[in-house]
Parts: C-alpha cells; sequence; structure tokens
C-alpha cells in the first residue's frame, strides 16, 4: 500500500473534524462549485475523499473516486446511493466514462506526476463538451499553510508541490486541455462577522489584492481535437434596413454544410417589410430564407425569436446594416467548426474603421466596456457591442433555458449572450473584423440612454458573476 494512502486511511475518522474546524472554507468552495457547475450536468469527484463536496452538490448524477476505502466508508454511510462511489488510484486511473464536469479539488498540489493524471483524466473523463474544474492553493500561502499543519488546524497532507499559475496552465496545455476561465477566492479563510464579507465579497475581486488570495481556481475544457462541419443558421435582425436586404441576400457568402437565412423584421417606418418579403421570394432559389416579425421590441427580442425559429445546427447574427461585411462571416464558421471556441465574438476595434464607422466617443465606450467585461468574464473581450456573435444551437439552448439567472433585461441581445455563455463556461474568443460606414439609414442606438442602461446590466452583472 503507498505511503499516501496509509496516511489518508489513518486521517480518515478525523476528516469532519477537520471540516468542521474549516467550514468556512469549504462552504466558500461548495458555493463555486454550485456556480459553475450546471446542475442537470453528470459530474464526478477525484479525490473525493468522505463526499462532503460532490455529496452536497444538487446534481442526479455524481460518482467519486478515492483511493482510501476508509474514506469512502464514510462517504458511502453518508449519501447512500446519491453517489457512485469508486476505490482507485487517480494516478493509474482506470475508471473510463465521460462526465460533464470533473473536479480536481485541492488536490493538484498532491500528486505526484500532474502531467500523467491530466493526461489520463483528458482520454477517460472527458468528452468533447465536458469541463475540467481545479482549486488549489496559492504558493504565497506556503508558510501559513504549514504552520496551520503544525498547529493541527487542518489535516495535513504529504508532500505537497507549490505550483504557480503559469505551472497549472502549463501543464493543462501538455496534458491537452485549454483554459476557459480562471479566477481567485478568500482574501481570509475564516469567519469573522462583517471583516470576511468585506475581505472576500469585496476586496479579493479587486486587481492586485485578488493575487494574494489563497485559492486559485481553473475551468479548463478538452483542446480541439478535429474540425467538423455544421449546418448554419444566419439571423438578420432588420429595423429600418431596407436598402440593406438585397446587398445582404447577394453578399453573404456559402459555407456550412447546408444554410438559411432568416431576416426578422421589427416596428421599422420605412419599408423594411415590404421590402423582405420581396426579396425572399426573388431569391428563393438562391437560398433557404425564413421571414418573420417580432412580437416585441428592441434586437434582444429580435434575436430570441429568429433563433426560436431557426433549424440549423450554427446560430449566427448579422446586424441588419451590414456594417460588418458579409464575407467576414466564414471567419467566424471556421473558428467553431475547428473548436477553437464555443462562442465566437465579433471585434471591430482592432483594424483601423471607415471614417464615419463609429464615433470617438462611442469607441471610447466601447473600449471600457471591454475592460470591464474582460474583468467580469474572466475571459479576454475586446468588444462587447458587435453585432456580429456566432455559437452552436445546443450551447443557446442551455443559455436560454438558464436565463432566468440574470433575467431577461437586455434590449440588445448582446449581454445576454455574452454574460449566458460565460455562465455556462463557453470558451470565448475575439475575431477581429472591419468596421464600415453605413451606406443606408441611422444608427437605432441612443448613446447616452442606451449608454446608462449598460452601464445598469454591467452592476447587475457583476453581483450575479463576483460580488456573490
Amino acid at each position: 500500500m503507498p505511503e499516501s494512502q496509509t496516511h489518508y486511511d489513518s486521517v480518515a475518522a478525523m476528516r469532519k473534524t477537520y471540516i468542521r474546524k474549516n467550514r468556512y472554507y469549504y462552504d466558500d468552495l461548495l458555493r463555486l462549485l454550485r456556480h459553475v457547475v450546471a446542475p442537470d450536468a453528470s459530474v464526478i469527484e477525484l479525490g473525493c475523499g468522505i463526499g462532503h463536496l460532490v455529496g452536497a452538490l444538487p446534481n442526479s448524477t455524481k460518482a467519486g473516486i478515492d483511493f482510501s476505502e476508509t474514506m469512502l466508508d464514510i462517504a458511502r454511510s453518508e449519501s447512500g446511493e446519491e453517489v457512485d462511489y469508486m476505490s482507485g488510484d487517480i494516478e493509474d486511473l482506470q475508471h473510463e466514462a465521460t462526465y460533464d464536469y470533473v473536479l480536481m479539488l485541492d488536490l493538484v498540489n498532491s500528486l505526484r506526476d500532474v502531467q500523467n493524471t491530466l493526461t489520463d483524466i483528458r482520454h477517460k473523463l472527458c468528452a468533447d463538451h465536458s469541463r475540467l474544474v481545479i482549486t488549489y492553493y496559492n504558493a504565497l500561502w506556503e508558510p501559513v499553510i504549514r504552520l496551520a499543519d503544525l498547529l493541527k488546524l487542518r489535516m495535513q497532507t504529504p508532500n505537497l508541490s507549490w505550483l504557480s499559475r503559469s505551472d497549472v496552465a502549463t501543464l493543462l496545455e501538455l496534458s491537452g486541455f485549454e483554459i476557459v476561465t480562471s479566477g481567485e477566492r478568500l482574501l481570509w479563510p475564516r469567519f469573522v462577522p462583517g471583516l470576511s464579507w468585506l475581505l472576500n465579497a469585496v476586496l479579493a475581486k479587486l486587481p492586485l489584492l485578488r493575487r494574494l488570495c489563497l485559492v486559485h481556481y481553473v475551468i479548463a475544457r478538452p483542446g480541439p481535437q478535429t474540425r467538423r462541419e455544421y449546418s448554419v443558421s444566419i439571423l438578420i435582425p432588420a429595423r429600418n434596413e431596407a436598402g440593406n436586404v438585397e446587398r445582404a441576400l447577394q453578399t453573404i457568402p456559402r459555407f456550412g454544410s447546408s444554410q438559411e437565412i432568416l431576416f426578422v423584421e421589427g416596428n421599422s417606418t420605412d419599408d423594411t417589410w415590404d421590402v423582405i418579403q420581396t426579396m425572399a421570394e426573388q431569391y428563393k432559389e438562391r437560398c433557404e430564407i425564413q421571414v418573420m416579425q417580432q412580437p416585441g421590441k428592441g434586437k434582444g427580442d429580435a434575436v430570441r425569436t429568429g433563433f426560436a425559429a431557426a433549424t440549423k445546427e450554427v446560430l449566427m447574427i448579422l446586424d441588419g446594416d451590414l456594417t460588418v461585411d458579409p464575407s467576414d462571416l466564414p471567419k467566424f464558421y471556421e473558428a467553431l467548426a475547428t473548436g477553437k471556441a464555443e462562442f465566437i465574438n465579433g471585434s471591430r476595434l482592432v483594424y483601423p474603421m471607415e471614417k464615419e464607422a463609429m464615433q470617438m466617443l462611442n469607441m471610447l465606450a466601447n473600449k471600457c466596456f471591454g475592460i470591464l467585461f474582460t474583468w467580469l468574464l474572466g475571459q479576454p473581450l475586446k468588444d462587447t457591442l458587435c453585432g456580429t456573435k456566432v455559437l452552436r444551437r445546443s450551447d443557446y439552448d442551455r443559455i436560454a433555458a438558464n436565463r432566468s439567472y440574470f433575467g431577461d433585461f437586455d434590449p440588445f441581445g448582446d449581454f445576454d449572450l455574452l454574460f449566458g455563455a460565460a455562465k455556462q463556461n463557453l470558451k470565448i474568443i475575439d475575431v477581429p473584423v472591419r468596421y464600415r460606414d453605413r451606406s443606408y439609414g441611422s444608427t437605432n442606438i441612443s448613446r447616452w440612454s442606451h449608454g446608462w442602461l449598460l452601464l445598469k446590466m454591467c452592476a447587475f452583472a457583476a453581483r450575479k458573476l463576483k460580488f456573490r
């Protein structure tokens, strides 16, 4: 029997005591899991011990693996048949079944060979859509952890490795994973009324200070393996865009295994609806076309109306003003088809844009929102308000099913999709596009009123995603 296995068998009887001593820490870890793990997902915890974390999740399909039979006996007595507990050494993984979420909680610091273990997990437990959730200790806390061991404030863990952020990122890359998002938790891992909330719910979220947190976490996905073809629905919200309808049909290139174009007209004061119907009839032999009028108001309602009617595997938004050239759409498709990401977001702020395409104040606001969203979502975003966005229908359905988490508050549709994608742990990537002047009509955006609304939505999302 390995020395480490003997150690964990010997301390199993005291595990509950140590958990009670550090209840605040484990409650915070459980809050993180309940936020990132979809409640309808299948989940397995590696090194589950007595099952106090995986057993507390609301998921119906749960499993745990540990090499300490003594720990597992306690876990089974606590959880009954709710969790499938299995005996095994995760560094010699024999179990092969795929799960939506694989949890490695405070575990990588204790492994003899992290890379081999992660490689095994990638090939034996992960499907393409799976997510790996890792938590590990900040190396800056090594003296504090060692002191806590000496004072018997926590269960001793033999032979800890103190891995840096770059160490973990490199090991994941070498093992066939890529990071979706990462973050930090707990400036102070003990409960002190008022002080704990201030330190952990507020200050721990701020730049610089967050680097001092005890816990780092990473959510990773299996890296792209093969390219695949998808059918594509291209949604064009069109309000007062009569002069752009035919040009859209003429310039959208062919890509994907099949393609449909959906026009959603909403509350136009010109003849957009008549033009759409005329052009749909004229071009019906060239491509599949659906036309409809939205029941409500705003682009967000138009997007939800069109996506509900779409019949293909990939959903695309192309703004009816055509300020993003339709010839750029294959770039978005290729990023998705090759597995580079699962949510493809256009960025107008990389290449030089045409002179009248965006006013200076709008550009500054967009750059500020990009910085704010990068912090909020934990993934780099340069241009949150570019209308061109692409994702798989299956991922959109999950976003829509969980829309109640943020509420139906976004009249534009952009934030609804971005917040939802981040909540579902989708990999987001920017695709640079060249932004052009309008050739017909005028913008439907009100700079000041809509800008204020966007700020309020960001504040609401910050409470849901960061300060929770």
